[in-house]
């Protein structure tokens, strides 16, 4: 077993009432390296404030005020996350004005957005 030694013993982090985790998997299986900042802040954010189930909901306005994102930013960040598979997202309607976010399962790896363009241009190239 590896040794190692701890900066601060007094200070070790325990767990209390509210917790919340961000699954290690963002890192192994590549997310991190592809995700703008944009998309950390926002991805945190809402790990943060999601009840027991990966559920929030936080207005659009309260979120991007607590990150510092404007509309557009947080939207597209938004987008984002939703292509990776991290959020989900259940948009404003008569019953929830406000919409409502779910973080879910880190599972796989991100969508390689670089090999589907290069993969749809050599299909575009093959048939001229």
């Amino acid at each position: 077993m590896r040794k190692y030694c701890i900066p601060q013993p007094r200070r070790v982090r325990r767990i209390e009432k509210s917790f919340a985790w961000i699954d290690h998997r963002l890192l192994r299986n590549g997310f991190l390296p592809v995700m703008t900042h944009q998309d950390q802040a926002l991805y945190l954010f809402l790990v943060l404030a999601a009840d027991r189930h990966g559920v929030s909901f936080y207005r659009k306005e309260k979120i991007c005020d607590a990150v510092g994102l404007d509309f557009s930013k947080f939207e597209i960040a938004r987008d984002r996350l939703i292509d990776f598979g991290l959020i989900a997202f259940e948009p404003y309607s008569a019953l929830t004005p406000n919409g409502y976010y779910q973080v879910l399962p880190v599972d796989g790896r991100p969508p390689d957005f670089a090999g589907a363009v290069f993969n749809q241009e050599t299909v575009s190239s093959s048939r001229r």
